[in-house]
């Protein structure tokens, strides 16, 4: 079994515990908290990683990190994954966790690179267009600047990408002509 497939199915099985437990948002901010964590400490994933490390130390250190943050349920499973020898892919459960989550709810995550930060009108628009297209309940615009954009802006939204930037017209525009001159 590959190490996603561990994560997607320890991911859904949080997913129907917490569901039936009437705690799925107690979870899922339990879940965020510890991607955070892991993602800003190299040394804490480097510990999670290691095999040669006690499971004992491993649990106690997280334990200690994130026991007076997390509900009983989430410390439960951080006992369970650490105890099973999974803990190498905690921070690929808590992002499955969120993934599932995110489909649950009917949450889209839009991708927006511009030349310039996009104004609260923009923004908006781009909401919109997005719900719209693809019938999300709430969509989550997680912005970055790329001043080689020139101008415009690329969106992605899950597989699929609109360019809109005068850059990406710029090398539509240069393919084309090469196409006719040769």
């Amino acid at each position: 079994m590959s190490e996603n497939k561990a994560a997607s199915r320890y991911a859904k099985s949080l997913i129907d515990l917490s569901t039936e437990q009437n705690s799925l948002e107690e979870m899922k901010n339990d879940m965020v908290l510890i991607e955070q964590v892991i993602d800003q400490n190299s040394v804490l994933e480097a510990i999670l990683q290691n095999p040669v490390i006690p499971l004992d130390k491993k649990y106690a250190i997280l334990n200690e990190i994130l026991s007076k943050s997390v509900s009983p349920i989430t410390s439960s499973f951080l006992k369970l994954i650490v105890n099973k020898g999974r803990s190498a892919i905690l921070f690929d459960t808590t992002k499955a966790f969120i993934r599932q989550y995110n489909v649950i709810k009917g949450i889209v995550t839009a991708e927006v690179s511009s030349a310039t930060p996009l104004t609260p009108e923009s923004k908006a628009e781009i909401v919109t267009v997005v719900k719209r297209e693809t019938g999300a309940n709430e969509v989550i615009v997680n912005e970055k600047v790329n001043e080689k954009l020139i101008g415009g802006f690329i969106l992605k939204v899950g597989d699929k990408q609109f360019d809109a930037s005068i850059a990406g017209s710029l090398n539509k525009l240069k393919k084309e002509f090469a196409q006719g001159v040769v």
